[in-house]
């Protein structure tokens, strides 16, 4: 779909389990949202960036910077189901991007990519990205979810498991080529139609399994395109995870 036109929509909830109002914390002198904001800015594919919200406070704030926000109902169940709702007041899209809100250091070149990757596979109508696992700690992490892919880059599935599972430990497989294995990147391009189906399609037991919304999608039999990128983004869940980022923002 060459000329298509992109945009950029990150859905932002205020409640958050592990890390309360982490959207609005501000250590660094700028909120998390913010900062997530302007890294979705540095891509050059989209025409716009907008927060798709379901509380009047992250409102203010982005338009407190400078951003554009959308209210949308508190009573939806996913970020997906946000970014749906928010799409259909943007009806000029043709590619919507999800961003997530606690994803500050995403590269603006991953976005390009995934947009990238729906224009040039019309077949397609759902791209994600994946990076080399590297260490065997992460591998084996639950919270770092991976993925399999077949010959053309298409997901085969993704698991908080060790996938392919080695029958044989080497520690060589940590550095193959092509990499044996692959961090899922949550970053998901839609077609706007696809993303408009995606949000009425009920929650399957693979997905209700692995707490894995994207396996809802496998098991409909549609296929989800996989970019490789180079560095995984770094989204932060937890306080230790704020207080690292913290570091790494500060001059």
């Amino acid at each position: 779909m060459p000329g298509a036109t992109s945009l950029i929509i990150i859905p932002a909830r205020l409640a958050s389990t592990r890390l309360p109002r982490k959207l609005l914390l501000n250590q660094t002198g700028k909120t998390l949202i913010q900062h997530t904001y302007e890294a979705a800015l540095r891509a050059r594919r989209p025409s716009g960036v907008y927060v798709a919200t379901d509380h009047e406070e992250i409102r203010t704030a982005v338009l407190g910077f400078g951003g554009r926000a959308i209210i949308t109902s508190p009573t939806l169940q996913s970020g997906t189901d946000r970014v749906a709702e928010a799409a259909r007041q943007l009806p000029h899209a043709d590619i919507i991007v999800n961003v997530q809100g606690d994803e500050p250091e995403l590269a603006g070149s991953s976005i390009d990519l995934v947009i990238r990757l729906l224009e040039e596979n019309g077949d397609v109508p759902m791209a994600t990205l994946a990076t080399p696992i590297r260490t065997r700690e992460q591998l084996e992490d639950p919270a770092c979810v991976k993925a399999v892919c077949d010959a053309r880059g298409r997901a085969m599935y993704f698991s908080r498991s060790v996938i392919p599972h080695p029958r044989d430990w080497e520690d060589g497989l940590l550095c193959a080529e092509p990499p044996a294995f692959l961090q899922h990147v949550g970053l998901y391009g839609y077609r706007r139609d696809f993303l408009a189906q995606l949000a009425q399609m009920p929650p399957v037991r693979l997905e209700q399994i692995e707490k894995l919304e994207q396996l809802r999608v496998l098991h409909a039999g549609y296929p989800i395109l996989v970019g490789l990128v180079d560095e995984p983004t770094r989204g932060i869940d937890t306080p230790e995870d704020y207080r690292a980022f913290v570091s790494r923002a500060r001059p």
